[in-house]
């Protein structure tokens, strides 16, 4: 038997390739992940005597070139977690680490494991295109975090407060009327500089062009706020430059999360388990779709106990010796993503308290008991899971079975 040993980095990988007693089948050697090279080593590896079964990390996407070539040249390829080949086989204390000897390590570990190596299949393209949309996602979610804190740190020095003069919800598009209404009066001397009915028609005209709802109470409370509130900075073309850029960002980022919210609805609605996520309560049109995509297929998971440890809410036993460790913290290896979303799916049970959910009931009970707020949220996210697991799962089996 070949394992075959790949320490992938980005763009090239180390391969060598080690046979049972130490015997060294191949040297390490350098491959880049071009098209022709990458099928080269296909050919090379199925050449070998025996059978050949192929290790390396999970990194990221920079092992998916390679892993995904040889998969479909129809060789056996593994890919484990980092982890648990972090610490093997480190039998010395000198702290050497160069691409070859971790690509010996791989193949030592694989001839350890050959048994139990976990064979790699690819993603389903819609599984993939909606995991990947959902992480642009996240990260266009903290950059409007930052950008909105930007913006209103700027309002404070030219109109404090007039974000919270407004509490429509945000629209299908994106935009916020705050934003828009800070991009048209964007100093507190263009309100309070009119008179009152000058504001009032010139507001009332705004309403009408950005399709809000103009009402004169709210014109009147914004004009007395503009009134009362002191600017910082002056009314001029350098401080309009700043809050124009800053509204004119805050608007393009809302957007982009727009349109990928909507894309990640309709990658999701292709999947055949939506219909039954979207009867759970807590997921909807937002949080459905995000939980999907960082769950995947769950029939790739062989118990419930190992969706659990994916998403790093299990708490693994703490006993050594007599002492039997009774405070025992979750894990957290595993996806933080799926932790965010479920923590976000336990704020809703929390918020709305339906009192015939299972999930919510679990949640009022530990909160009885006295646990602190992040351990009972994570003990119900650990119950909600296990319902997901059942639920999807049968409902996908019973898709099979017709």
């Amino acid at each position: 038997m070949n394992s075959v040993g790949i320490d992938v980095s980005k763009g090239k990988s180390m391969i060598a390739v080690m046979r049972p007693f130490g015997e060294v089948v191949c040297s390490p050697f350098e491959v880049t992940h071009t098209s022709s090279e990458l099928s080269a080593l296909a050919k090379r590896l199925k050449s070998l005597d025996g059978e050949t079964r192929v290790v390396m990390e999970a990194t990221g996407n920079y092992h998916l070139p390679i892993a995904m070539v040889l998969h479909e040249a129809g060789i056996y390829v593994s890919v484990v977690n980092a982890m648990l080949v972090h610490d093997y086989g480190n039998n010395s204390l000198r702290r050497a680490k160069t691409d070859k000897k971790d690509a010996i390590k791989l193949a030592n570990y694989g001839l350890d494991r050959w048994l139990n190596l976990p064979e790699f299949s690819p993603e389903e393209e819609i599984r993939m295109q909606l995991k990947t949309c959902y992480r642009q996602y996240q990260q266009y979610s903290k950059v409007q975090t930052m950008l909105r804190n930007n913006l209103i740190s700027l309002l404070d020095t030219v109109f404090p407060g007039v974000n919270r003069l407004f509490s429509s919800p945000v629209r299908a598009d994106g935009s916020e009327k705050w934003v828009d209404f800070v991009e048209t009066f964007w100093h507190q001397e263009c309100v309070s500089e009119l008179s009152q009915k000058a504001f009032e028609k010139k507001y009332q005209k705004w309403c009408l062009k950005h399709g809000y709802y103009f009402r004169e109470a709210k014109a009147l409370e914004i004009y007395t706020a503009a009134c009362g509130a002191v600017g910082v900075m002056p009314k001029t073309e350098t401080t309009h430059l700043l809050i124009t850029q800053a509204v004119s960002q805050m608007k393009a980022t809302a957007a982009a999360l727009a349109e990928l919210k909507k894309e990640m609805l309709r990658l999701a609605e292709s999947l055949p388990e939506y219909p039954v996520v979207q009867k759970m309560y807590g997921t909807g049109p937002t949080l459905g779709p995000q939980l999907m995509a960082e769950i995947g297929d769950v029939r790739r998971f062989h118990s419930k106990k190992a969706l659990v440890a994916f998403a790093g809410i299990d708490a693994p036993p703490n006993d050594s010796g007599q002492i039997a460790g009774n405070h025992k913290a979750m894990s957290k290896v595993g996806s933080s993503a799926l932790r965010r979303t479920l923590f976000l799916i336990m704020g809703v049970y929390l918020q709305n308290a339906p009192a015939d959910e299972p999930v919510y009931q679990f949640m009022d009970k530990k909160r009885a008991e006295g646990k602190p707020y992040r351990v009972y949220m994570m003990a119900s996210a650990n119950k909600f899971l296990r319902i997901y697991y059942a639920t999807v799962k049968a409902y996908l089996d019973a898709l099979e079975a017709t």
